[in-house]
């Protein structure tokens, strides 16, 4: 098998090509966007890139760019970023993903959509051609009645299963939810049916699913760096 931990570095150091001089860059979560930051870190070190800051997206990534020296600011401050650059769980042939394994996709979706574009890294573990192929989809719900929203998800033809910590405790959110993770077999057969159906229900406050969002994905593979762009 394959190391990913190079391929993660060698896609992250390609996206560091999509950033210039006083961007208000969105940031990411996640072991791949780790390394993205500390190639960013190390441009602003060397005056490579200057008057550049982040919004992170989530209380791990703010950590992280403080422990780096990436200056920080906020959307309330900024409600229009030059770019976001993040990684994903998983991506289609169209360039639509799945997010939020590592438990951030609310506010890497609010980033991405305050964004006027978005650039994804990854490795090639992460290309299928249906979403929901490999990984779940998660869901993040509020804690009241989150037993609910199990039979509905049942009836859209989904395992579900909350989410958990090493403890076996709920995980909880930075913002204070819960997650619910979707298995579909087989994949996601209608994945703009399924983001529909998942907002009308009260309760759920965001879905992974990442819809004509990202512009173009780096794909690191043992091969190079492929290009993957999104069609207009």
């Amino acid at each position: 098998m394959t190391e990913t931990g190079p391929l993660k570095r060698a896609a992250a150091l390609r996206a560091l090509d999509e950033v210039s001089e006083g961007m208000v860059l969105g940031l990411g979560t996640g072991s791949t966007v780790a390394h993205f930051l500390v190639g960013l870190a190390e441009y602003l070190r060397v005056g490579r890139l200057k008057e550049i800051v982040g919004v992170p997206t989530s209380l791990w990534t703010a950590d992280r760019c403080r422990d780096l020296g990436i200056p920080l600011t906020s959307l309330a401050s900024h409600p229009i970023l030059d770019l976001t650059v993040d990684g994903t769980d998983e991506v289609d042939p169209s360039v639509n993903l799945i997010k939020g394994l590592g438990g951030a996709l609310l506010r890497e979706k609010m980033v991405a959509q305050a964004a006027l574009r978005m650039v994804i890294i990854a490795d090639q573990t992460k290309i299928v051609r249906r979403l929901g192929e490999r990984v779940p989809l998660p869901v993040e719900v509020v804690q009241f009645g989150w037993e609910v929203h199990q039979h509905a998800f049942h009836e859209m033809g989904a395992h579900p299963s909350l989410r958990t910590r090493a403890d076996g405790q709920p995980l909880i959110t930075d913002n204070g939810n819960y997650i619910i993770d979707c298995q579909f077999p087989g994949g996601i057969e209608d994945p703009k049916a399924v983001e529909a159906e998942l907002a009308a229900r009260a309760g759920v406050v965001e879905t992974g699913l990442f819809l004509e969002m990202a512009e173009k994905v780096y794909v690191a593979d043992i091969g190079g760096i492929t290009v993957i762009e999104r069609s207009k």
